[in-house]
């Protein structure tokens, strides 16, 4: 029998949850995605240290400090994020700045910024995902660089209006979070929960059958895993992006693993009334665990940003 990571493939797009580059090297997978708290962990290895040598000694050569700043974030993110793609045969996810969550254009002043960095380290946009908090005033902002034809991936993703909004604003993807939405409520009802009535996999096979019911193109890719239980019942899904610890629990399983997820399967279904801002606001907002969880998830990649740009001033300043 082949082993789960093996059977998930053949129906799932496989994606590393990691910034990690020797796990990447090592597992093999068709995508990746980073987040600031993973950049900022691998930042603090010494095998990375050339990395952030070289984007530090490119951000001197601005003339203010805020420009500095600035150009060292993106010049790490990118470091990263074109050293995993050695790596892999396709897409990327990089993130822009979580303190601009709430200002469109903001952020789609950091994506272009990103993307350009990215251009100038020879990596054509087509491989890259620019990750966007999945607020409305994010969502705003991949719809605008989507028309530019700078890809998107929402990421932050709790409530069903944050999906439907994605889906209307036509983003290339977006990542709900399974897990988180399973932390909030084991600690909300003080219980434990099959891997069949996880609230986060609940979730994320609503959103993919109204996806394909409704003729949708968005990508739907599952994150933020807390057991292979839960990926198992994802089985199917567009994409999943898994940390390595989990990928090795699946790779060193030889039990079978069902197709959960079909969309051959899925029965048509008219699309809802466009949402606008006021009805999606309240739409997330009557969602508790969503509200607390997209705003917990800012702040928390907020604080591990303003972290690693601590440890890069400092270089700069040094």
């Amino acid at each position: 029998m082949m082993n789960q990571l093996a059977q998930l493939q053949k129906f799932t797009t496989v994606v590393a949850d990691t910034g990690d580059i020797a796990s990447i090297a090592r597992l093999r997978p068709v995508d990746a995605t980073t987040n600031p708290s993973l950049i900022l962990k691998a930042a603090g290895q010494p095998e990375y240290a050339s990395l952030i040598d070289a984007a530090i000694a490119t951000a001197r050569q601005e003339n203010s400090a805020d420009s500095r700043r600035r150009r060292a974030l993106a010049e790490v993110a990118v470091a990263f994020g074109r050293e995993i793609l050695k790596h892999i045969p396709g897409l990327v996810s990089t993130e822009v700045d979580a303190r601009l969550s709430f200002n469109t254009m903001g952020t789609v002043e950091e994506a272009r910024r990103l993307i350009k960095t990215y251009a100038a380290a020879g990596v054509p946009r087509e491989r890259v995902l620019i990750k966007v908090a999945s607020t409305w005033e994010g969502i705003r902002a991949a719809e605008l660089l989507e028309r530019e034809g700078i890809h998107c991936n929402l990421t932050l993703l709790f409530s069903f209006a944050q999906a439907q909004a994605c889906a209307e604003a036509g983003v290339t993807l977006i990542s709900p979070f399974v897990g988180r939405i399973l932390d909030w409520h084991k600690k909300a009802e003080g219980r434990d929960f099959t891997a069949a009535e996880d609230p986060g996999v609940v979730s994320v096979t609503r959103i993919f059958n109204y996806y394909k019911g409704a003729d949708f193109q968005t990508v739907v890719m599952g994150a933020s895993f807390r057991n292979t239980g839960e990926i198992a019942m994802l089985s199917g899904c567009d994409k999943l992006t898994i940390s390595p610890a989990l990928l090795d629990e699946l790779a060193a399983t030889e039990a079978d693993l069902p197709r959960r997820l079909d969309p051959a399967r899925v029965d048509p279904v008219r699309r809802l009334p466009a949402l606008d801002e006021k009805t999606f606001r309240w739409q997330h907002n009557q969602d508790a665990m969503a509200t607390d969880k997209l705003s917990e998830g800012i702040r928390l990649f907020a604080a591990d940003l303003v972290k690693l740009e601590a440890l890069l001033l400092a270089r700069l300043e040094g």
